[in-house]
C-alpha cells in the first residue's frame, strides 16, 4: 500500500551455549588448588556480548552471586567471582541469564535446570604432587622387562608354589604358558638399571613398578615380606642350600630358596640396592611409584608363614598358620580354631594364597603398615608414592576402609609431602577422592574403557565386543564426560591413563577386533588381523588427553597379547618394532612441549560416527586433535574458535597417524570462519598446536 511503513522485525541473539565454559584447571580458578585461608578467582567464558547476567551458586547454601564481566576479546567475556577459602569443601556452579533464558553449567556442562549432580568442588588444602600433573608414565612388570643379573634368577625346583615346581625358562621369548605363575624369565631391578637410558631417551618422566617385595610368585602380588626388595629381583648376596625333590610338592625342604629370601645379607644388600637404583633414577629427574598390595598379603608372608619357610630359617617369630600364640594371630581372620597348621583363615575372594589382612582386627598390624608406607617414601629410599592395589576391597566395612585410607594418606604425605597416593579402581572413585584419602585412580572409567570402546569396539579384556559403541562419538564424549565430572581437576591431570596394563589385554591385540584369551585361541592368534593406525590413533588419544599418559611396557614396541597371562609377554629387546618405538618418542615430545597437553582445559569440538575432535587450551598454548576411523577419506571442519583462535589466526599439524606410518612434517593450516578444515586419510588422527 502506498505510504505505508515497511518494519524489520530484528530478532534477539540466542544464547550462544557453545561458547559457555569453565573447569577446575588454572585456566578458571586460581590457585587452582587453593590453601584454607586463600583467597580464590573464579572465571566463567561467555560469548562476547550475549549474556544479560552470570552468576556463582553454592550448592550447599544455595546462595547466588552475581559475577562481574572482568575482561573481554574479539570472541569471548569473562566474568570473575572472588571468595576466602575456609575450612569446608564449596560445591558450586554458575548460572546464566538472557533474556528469559535461564541454564546452568558444571562439570556436566550445560544444564537447563540447577545441578543435583557435577557440582565443581574446592576442597581447601587438597593438592595432587605437580610432578605428576600430566606426567609421562612407564609401568614395569619386572620379571619380563630385562634380565641384568643372571646370579638370581630362580632356579628350577627352587621352590613348590600352588603344588608347582618353579621353573626358570631359558628362552626370553617364549610365551607366557595358560598357567604362568610358577614360570620365572629373570627380569629383575638391574635390568631396569640397564635400561635407564632408554626409558629416558622414550621420555619417560615416572616409572611405575609391578611390586617387588619379597613373593613366592613372579607378579607378586602375595607379598612375602614388605619389609624387604625381593633378592631374586635385588642381590643374591649369600646363596646356597638346596632345591625341592620334584616329587614333593612341599617346601620342607627347601632350603635354597629359605636362604636366599630370609638371609640378613641379602635383604639387606637387595634394599640398599633399591635406594642406590632410585637415587640414580632420580638424578635422571624421573620419579617412582610402587605398588602397595595391603588388602592381602601371601600365604608364604613371615605373618603367617604358611609353608614353613619361616620356621625353617629358624630366625624369625612363628607364624600365625603355626601357631595360636604367634604374635601375629590377629593379623588374619581364622574360621575354625585348630593349630598347628590352621588353614582356615580368610582368603580374598577365598584363594588361600592371599590371606586377607584383619584390620579391624589388630591396631598393630594398621600400624605396621603405616610404617611400611612412610618407610618406602622416606630415606634411603624415598620413592615418589604408592598404586593401590585393590583399594576399595581393604578392610570389612565401608568405614573402616575409608578411616583406614585418611590414615594412610596423612602418614605418607607426612613422610613425603610430594608423593602420590594412586588407587586401582574399578567404578565410581569419588567417595575417595574428596581431598582426604587418594590423590586419583588407574583411569580405567574415564579413559582405558571409552577409549577402547570407540576405536576398536572391545572390552578391556577382549572378552567382549560392543558394535554399538564402535565409532560412537557422542557415547564417547558422554562417557567420558560423566566419568570425569566424579573426580576433581587435580586427581584427573594426575590419573594414570593407560592403553594396556598387566590385567587387561594389549590394546595392539584390542584393535583386531577379536574376543579371546590364551586358553582357547592361543598365542599367535593375538597379533592376527591387528591395526597399526588405530593403535596409533590409541596413543594419540593418550597422549592429547587430561591426565598422565601411562604406557605399558613393550607397547610402545609393539607387543601383543591377550589379558592375563598373556599381557605379561617380555620385551622383545633385539626385535622391537623400532617405527613404533620413535612415534612414541615423537608424541611424548610433543606431549611434554605443548604446554596445553600437560595443564590445559579440554573442550570437545565434534562427535560424528567414528569422527571425535576435541581441543586443549592454556593461555596462549592450543592445539587441536581430530580422530577419523572411517576406512575412507574424511574432510573434517572443526570450530577452533571455541578455543579462542580467531579469524586471520592459523595453527599447525605437527603430527598425522595413518595405518601404514605418521608424518611429523609441520603445516599450517588457517583459521577461516571460526574454524579449521582438515582432510583426514583412512583410520587416522591428527594434531594440531600453536607451539
Amino acid at each position: 500500500m502506498k505510504g505505508k511503513k515497511e518494519h524489520m522485525c530484528v530478532q534477539p541473539e540466542a544464547l550462544n551455549r557453545e561458547a559457555l565454559f569453565t573447569d577446575e584447571t588454572g585456566n578458571f580458578r586460581f590457585p587452582a588448588e587453593p590453601e584454607e585461608g586463600e583467597e580464590v578467582a573464579f572465571l566463567f567464558r561467555t560469548a562476547a556480548n550475549n549474556v544479560d547476567t552470570v552468576a556463582f551458586v553454592e550448592e550447599s547454601s544455595g546462595k547466588v552471586t552475581a559475577m562481574s564481566k572482568t575482561n573481554s576479546d574479539e570472541i569471548f567475556d569473562y566474568y570473575e567471582s572472588r571468595l576466602t577459602a575456609g575450612k569446608e569443601p564449596i560445591r558450586y556452579c554458575f548460572q546464566v541469564k538472557k533474556a528469559n533464558e535461564v541454564c546452568y553449567y558444571s562439570r556436566l556442562g550445560v544444564e537447563d535446570e540447577l545441578p543435583t549432580n557435577g557440582c565443581f568442588l574446592l576442597v581447601p588444602g587438597f593438592s595432587t604432587p605437580d610432578w605428576a600433573k600430566g606426567a609421562v608414565m612407564y609401568q614395569i612388570f619386572v620379571d619380563r622387562f630385562c634380565n641384568g643379573d643372571l646370579a638370581n634368577d630362580v632356579v628350577d625346583n627352587e621352590y613348590v608354589y600352588l603344588k608347582q615346581n618353579v621353573v626358570h625358562s631359558k628362552d626370553w621369548n617364549k610365551y607366557p604358558d595358560q598357567f604362568d605363575v610358577c614360570s620365572f624369565y629373570g627380569g629383575d631391578l638391574q635390568g631396569v638399571w640397564d635400561k635407564l637410558d632408554y626409558l629416558e631417551k622414550l621420555g619417560v618422566e615416572v616409572i611405575y613398578l609391578n611390586p617387588i617385595f619379597v613373593s613366592p610368585s613372579n607378579h607378586k602380588y602375595d607379598c612375602q615380606d614388605y619389609d624387604y626388595i625381593d633378592p631374586h629381583y635385588g642381590v643374591i648376596a649369600r646363596d646356597g642350600g638346596e632345591t625341592v625333590n620334584p616329587e614333593e610338592f612341599h617346601n620342607r625342604n627347601a632350603t635354597k630358596y629359605m636362604i636366599r629370601t630370609t638371609a640378613e645379607e641379602n635383604l639387606k644388600a637387595s634394599n640398599q640396592f633399591f635406594s642406590r637404583l632410585i637415587g640414580e633414577i632420580h638424578k635422571r629427574g624421573m620419579k617412582v611409584i610402587l605398588d602397595g598390595v595391603f588388602n592381602h598379603c601371601g600365604s608364604f608372608h613371615k605373618w603367617l608363614d604358611g609353608e614353613g619357610i619361616y620356621d625353617l630359617s629358624g630366625k624369625y617369630e612363628p607364624g600365625a598358620y603355626k601357631t595360636e600364640g604367634s604374635p601375629y594371630h590377629s593379623f588374619f581372620k581364622f574360621n575354625e580354631q585348630v593349630w598347628p597348621d590352621n588353614n582356615s583363615y580368610e582368603g580374598w575372594w577365598g584363594h588361600l594364597t592371599l590371606p586377607k589382612l584383619n584390620y579391624e582386627g589388630s591396631n598393630t598390624l594398621c600400624q605396621n603398615i603405616l610404617d611400611i608406607a612412610t618407610k618406602w617414601v622416606s630415606e634411603p629410599y624415598c620413592a615418589d608414592g604408592w598404586r593401590l592395589d585393590v583399594a576399595a576391597d581393604l578392610g570389612h566395612s565401608s568405614a573402616f576402609n575409608h578411616s583406614f585410607w585418611k590414615d594412610f594418606r596423612n602418614a605418607v604425605k607426612a613422610a613425603n609431602k610430594d608423593a602420590i597416593v594412586l588407587a586401582e579402581h574399578y567404578g565410581d572413585p569419588s567417595e575417595w577422592l574428596k581431598g582426604d584419602e587418594w590423590d586419583t585412580v588407574m583411569n580405567y572409567d574415564a579413559f582405558m574403557e571409552p577409549v577402547s570402546w570407540f576405536l576398536t569396539g572391545m572390552e578391556k579384556h577382549s572378552d567382549e565386543k560392543n558394535l554399538r559403541l564402535f565409532g560412537d562419538g557422542n557415547a564417547f564424549f558422554k562417557s567420558m564426560n560423566y566419568h570425569m565430572s566424579r573426580m576433581m581437576s587435580g586427581s584427573l591431570l594426575t590419573a594414570m591413563n593407560q592403553l594396556s596394563n598387566h590385567d587387561h589385554s594389549r590394546f595392539l591385540t584390542r584393535t583386531n577386533q577379536k574376543i579371546g584369551r590364551i586358553t582357547t585361541d592361543g598365542p599367535e592368534a593375538a597379533l592376527e588381523g591387528i591395526s597399526y593406525g588405530v593403535f596409533r590413533q590409541g596413543v594419540m588419544i593418550q597422549m592429547t588427553w587430561p591426565g598422565a599418559p601411562g604406557i605399558y611396557y613393550g607397547d610402545e614396541a609393539g607387543v601383543c597379547g591377550w589379558t592375563d597371562p598373556d599381557n605379561r609377554r617380555t620385551y622383545p629387546w633385539g626385535n622391537e618394532n623400532m617405527e613404533l618405538i620413535e612415534f612414541h618418542r615423537y608424541m611424548t615430545g610433543l606431549h611434554r612441549t605443548v604446554k596445553a597437553l600437560r595443564l590445559g582445559s579440554l573442550k570437545p569440538l565434534l562427535a560424528g560416527d567414528h569422527l571425535i575432535a576435541y581441543g586443549r587450551f592454556l593461555g596462549e598454548s592450543i592445539c587441536v586433535v581430530a580422530v577419523n576411523g572411517h576406512t575412507k577419506e574424511q574432510e573434517m571442519q572443526i570450530l577452533v574458535w571455541q578455543l579462542g583462535l580467531k579469524d586471520g589466526e592459523s595453527i599447525s599439524r605437527v603430527m598425522l597417524t595413518y595405518e601404514s606410518g605418521y608424518n611429523v612434517g609441520k603445516i599450517s593450516v588457517p583459521v577461516i570462519d571460526g574454524k579449521v578444515v582438515v582432510t583426514m586419510p583412512p583410520v587416522s588422527s591428527i594434531l594440531l598446536a600453536t607451539d
